[in-house]
């Protein structure tokens, strides 16, 4: 891999780490305030609503600059994001900081990683991009649900850093109050480490940058990529599979809460289970499949759809663990290859940072309307159960329509 690789992945690894630890911390804050459950999903809406609204600007952003000076920024504004829960704001707005800050970081990443990484080499580095996410995910689920235990909240330095908020006059009377200090320094880290993140040397023709004029060149690469055999399908897979992983993200802490009766702290751990499984199976995908074999785990969604639903009827522990694993396992498989897919043919039709944008526009619009719908679903009062069984149905059945449309479609790929 290029000169600086190691160090995007660690950069981006750390502060997606403390992101996925901020959201079980701010799930926490929302508990202590005794908001209603449905409130939850939310967090994870306001965060991804940044990167639904910014696309248009993001992907331009991303190849106006260097982008590991701009990833350096967005890291500095979701600092701000924890600082304001730190002064009072309300956790939805502050963890949409967060997310505004995630928004102009992703363009950047995925973008540094195809002007570094040659094409025959992008399955591999995507393997380990979606490692680190997944680990991120995994440890950040782990480290959140410590953070939020008993055993730190009841700590001595949790009462001082409390104690000290309110010495200094703000409003935040909470348990947390040194978790989030603690996540504060996990930022911290993170810029330091991107500071060593190489330039690719890569620059872009400057564009228009009139709203109007943005929207339109926006929409018109979106329609470009959509139309292209090989773009529209794996675009098509992604958008699915993270609007898929951010809804089973809740589904699954408060299905292991109401099935399983276990307490957020321990339901985070749970949770890890999904992303171990998702590290295995990027690990396979990346070293067992070529760019010019993508299609080939397409199947791999269906089963995916019908893993959830068996989860859903789960109601013992031991099950529960290898069952998630799995759910894990054949996701990975499936999207480490549909992203490389995705990637490779969004640069070739379009810039870095542009196709990454459309690319995080439509995933994350996804993640919108299906964590509006189930969160809406939670505020009916329905059970989780049937709704995950549901879900899940669908899942397959959608993934099974992509994959039958692709059997029937004539698609050239790269073979290097």
């Amino acid at each position: 891999m290029p000169t600086g690789f190691s160090l995007l992945i660690a950069a981006q690894f750390t502060s997606a780490l403390a992101d996925n630890a901020l959201l079980i911390v701010t799930m926490a804050l929302l508990q202590e305030q005794g908001v209603p459950g449905w409130w939850a999903p939310l967090l994870k809406f306001a965060f991804t609503l940044s990167y639904v609204v910014l696309a248009p600007v993001a992907g331009p952003l991303a190849d106006a600059m260097p982008k590991a000076r701009l990833m350096a920024w967005m890291n500095a504004i979701k600092v701000l994001g924890v600082l304001g829960l730190l002064v009072g704001v309300h956790p939805v707005l502050a963890y949409a900081v967060v997310g505004l800050g995630a928004a102009g970081y992703a363009p950047a990443k995925y973008g540094l990683v195809t002007e570094m990484v040659p094409a025959r080499q992008l399955v591999v580095a995507n393997s380990w991009i979606e490692i680190s996410i997944v680990c991120a995910a995994l440890l950040g689920a782990v480290t959140g649900g410590f953070l939020v235990s008993a055993l730190v909240c009841g700590s001595a330095l949790a009462s001082q850093a409390r104690q000290g908020l309110l010495a200094w006059g703000l409003p935040l009377d909470s348990a947390l109050a040194g978790s989030l200090g603690l996540l504060l320094s996990v930022y911290g880290v993170a810029a330091l480490l991107q500071l060593g993140v190489p330039d690719s040397g890569a620059r872009y023709a400057r564009r228009e940058i009139h709203p109007l004029a943005l929207l339109r060149d926006f929409a018109a690469s979106n329609r470009l990529l959509w139309r292209d055999a090989e773009g529209g399908l794996s675009l098509g897979v992604t958008t699915l599979f993270w609007g898929v992983g951010a809804t089973l993200q809740f589904a699954v802490l408060r299905w292991a809460q109401e099935s399983l009766r276990l307490p957020l702290d321990q339901a985070a751990y749970l949770q890890a289970m999904v992303a171990v499984g998702v590290v295995l199976g990027a690990g396979v995908a990346g070293h067992r499949v070529a760019l010019h074999q993508a299609v080939r785990v397409l199947p791999a969604g269906v089963l995916l759809g019908l893993l959830i639903t068996a989860v859903s009827l789960t109601q013992r522990f031991a099950v529960a663990l290898p069952l998630l694993a799995l759910v894990g396992l054949v996701g990975g498989v499936l999207v480490v290859p549909m992203n490389a897919l995705l990637q490779h043919r969004g640069h070739q039709l379009l810039t870095a940072g542009r196709s990454i944008a459309v690319q995080g526009y439509n995933e994350n619009l996804s993640i919108l309307v299906m964590l509006a719908g189930y969160a809406g679903l939670l505020a009916l009062e329905l059970p989780v159960v049937p709704l995950m069984g549901v879900f899940g149905l669908l899942i397959a059945a959608s993934m099974a329509v992509l994959w039958w449309r692709c059997r029937h479609r004539v698609l050239t790929l790269p073979a290097g």
